[in-house]
Formats: structure tokens, sequence, C-alpha cells
């Protein structure tokens, strides 16, 4: 999950978790999908539960601003082996820097292709 970073840290220290709208849909996705969960969610149970995410304090949706364009042009020339399933992580990365954060909590390593972010496993010491 994405961190903001900066100003974006709320009054008590905390550095809230932001997700791009695109990482909401694969979690309804896989949640409804019934090859990948043994008893799956219907769409309603897991739109209340992304809807619950989002009510909470420390979390909110980030979404691409007119700038995009831009930034993504930006991103793809400074890194040409971008490709293939890389590209879906490259428009997280991309909506990431669009927006000034510099941090994410994850588990997948192809993050680490994109040297402007700092990639944290949420499972490593």
């Amino acid at each position: 999950m994405p961190a903001a970073t900066g100003s974006n840290v709320s009054d008590d220290g905390r550095t809230p978790g932001i997700l791009p709208w695109a990482i909401l849909y694969e979690f309804l996705r896989v949640t409804t999908h019934p090859r990948v969960m043994r008893r799956p969610w219907n769409a309603r149970e897991a739109w209340t539960f992304v809807q619950g995410l989002l009510a909470s304090p420390g979390l909110s949706a980030v979404v691409p601003t007119q700038r995009h364009p831009a930034v993504a042009e930006q991103v793809i020339g400074e890194l040409p082996h971008l490709a293939g399933n890389l590209i879906h992580d490259a428009h997280t990365a991309i909506l990431m820097r669009e927006h000034g954060i510099r941090q994410i909590c994850t588990r997948d390593a192809d993050f680490h292709w994109f040297p402007f972010l700092e990639v944290i496993d949420p499972l490593q010491p």
C-alpha cells in the first residue's frame, strides 16, 4: 500500500495509507472470483468492505490528476524496460510520483524496478 510522506503525515504523526482505485478494483476482482477464493464474496459484500476501508480516517483513494500524462511520459522515458505485466505496477508507481508519495508497503518485488520508490516489505523485520 502506498504511504503518504511529507505534508501528508497526520497530526498524530502517523502516515496514512493511500490506495489507487485500480488496486481497490483488483481487490474486488479477487475477492469475488470463484477460482481464486474458496468462498468468494458477492459484489455487494466486497463493495461493502471497500466502503469500510474508505471510511477509515487512516486510508484514502488516490486518483490521476491533469498532470498524469506528463508524469507517465517522464517515468516511461526514465524506464525503457517497462513492458507486459510491469505496466500495471507502473500505473501505481506513476500515481505515487504524481502525488509525491515515495514509500510503498508491498510484498510485490516488481516495485523495486522504480528507483524513485522506497519499497517496504511488511513481512520483513
